[in-house]
């Protein structure tokens, strides 16, 4: 809120400097709002009294959008790579996954490990879970299990997250 948007009985005023100048109407800060020709702006509207500060309004909103995007820019979305095998994989193919899912740890993502079954191949269920702990044999120094293996379906999968 600001200016004549404020209809507060009282409010704590901060002058444009920084200096506190106390509690007073509503009318008497925006009085002394329009003599420094500036905005009152509401900052701490929950506050007993509010908290008004004297201040241009448009710089204050510039300052608020630049500290939001400078905020987006540090923060790292963190995604779900998912790396899809099949129960018949062979050895080599397994260590190429397992550098793949090394590389998506690095970044900071997390990676769903997927043992695709076809077919007859749902009859050996039991025994291809092997593979999966094969697989987390080849990069435990890097991840650790977040979610154990699990069926699902005509699909076992597992989450790996990076070791901190």
């Amino acid at each position: 809120m600001i200016n004549e948007q404020i209809r507060d009985r009282e409010v704590r005023v901060i002058g444009a400097d920084g200096e506190q100048l106390g509690i007073m109407s509503a009318r008497d800060a925006q009085k002394l709002a329009n003599e420094a020709n500036l905005d009152l702006v509401k900052i701490a509207p929950t506050a007993k009294p509010p908290v008004c500060k004297i201040i241009d309004y448009g710089k204050y909103r510039y300052e608020m959008a630049r500290k939001e995007k400078e905020a987006k820019k540090k923060q790292h979305v963190t995604e779900v790579k998912e790396i899809r095998m099949s129960p018949n994989i062979d050895d080599n193919d397994l260590a190429t996954k397992a550098n793949q899912a090394k590389k998506f740890l690095s970044k900071g993502d997390k990676v769903k490990v997927t043992l695709r079954f076809r077919g007859r191949e749902m009859s050996h269920a039991a025994e291809t879970k092997k593979i999966l702990d094969e697989f987390y044999e080849l990069i435990s120094d890097v991840a650790v299990i977040e979610k154990a293996p699990k069926m699902e379906g005509r699909n076992m999968s597992m989450f790996l997250g990076q070791k901190r």
